[in-house]
C-alpha cells in the first residue's frame, strides 16, 4: 500500500530504536513499587529516552526539570516516541507527525486519536523511578 504522501514505508526503512533495558528486582514488572530507570543527570531538560521496564517500553521525558513517563509506542503507528521531537510539553511522532501532551498523554494532533498511557514518576537519590501500576497525576 502506498500512503497518500506517495512514499513507500517498510520496516527495513527504519533502524531499530536504541533501547535501555531495566530489570526490576526479583523480576517484578512494577506491580507494586517504582523501579529506577535512569540517573536524572542522564536525561537533561528537553530530552526523552525509551527504556524497557519489565514487558513495557516506556518513554521518560525531562520537561524543564520535571520528569514524566508514558508508553513509548505511538498509538497510531507504534513508532518509538523517544525518536520524536519534544517541543515544550508535547511530543511529536516522527512517523506521521501526530502529537501527544506528555503530562496527560492526551492525543493533540492527527492522525493520533488514542491517548497514551501515563505512569507516575519520582526522583530519589538522583535516580528517576517509574511506577507502571500507577498513572501520572497529569
Amino acid at each position: 500500500m502506498i500512503p497518500k504522501s506517495g512514499y513507500r514505508f517498510s520496516e527495513k526503512d527504519y533502524a531499530p530504536p536504541l533501547k535501555h533495558t531495566v530489570t526490576p528486582a526479583n523480576d517484578q514488572a512494577m506491580a507494586e513499587n517504582p523501579v529506577p530507570v535512569c540517573a536524572a543527570a542522564d536525561l537533561p531538560p528537553g530530552t526523552v529516552r525509551s527504556f524497557e521496564v519489565g514487558d513495557e517500553l516506556v518513554a521518560v521525558y525531562n520537561i524543564d526539570g520535571a520528569f514524566y513517563a508514558t508508553e513509548a509506542r505511538c498509538t497510531h503507528a507504534t513508532a518509538d516516541l523517544a525518536d520524536g521531537i519534544l517541543e515544550g510539553d508535547v511530543i511529536e511522532c516522527t512517523m506521521h507527525f501526530g502529537a501527544f501532551h506528555v503530562p496527560t498523554g492526551k492525543a493533540v494532533q492527527a492522525p493520533c486519536s488514542i491517548d497514551l498511557k501515563t505512569f507516575r514518576t519520582e526522583v530519589r537519590d538522583g535516580q528517576v523511578y517509574v511506577d507502571l501500576s500507577a498513572p501520572s497525576a497529569g
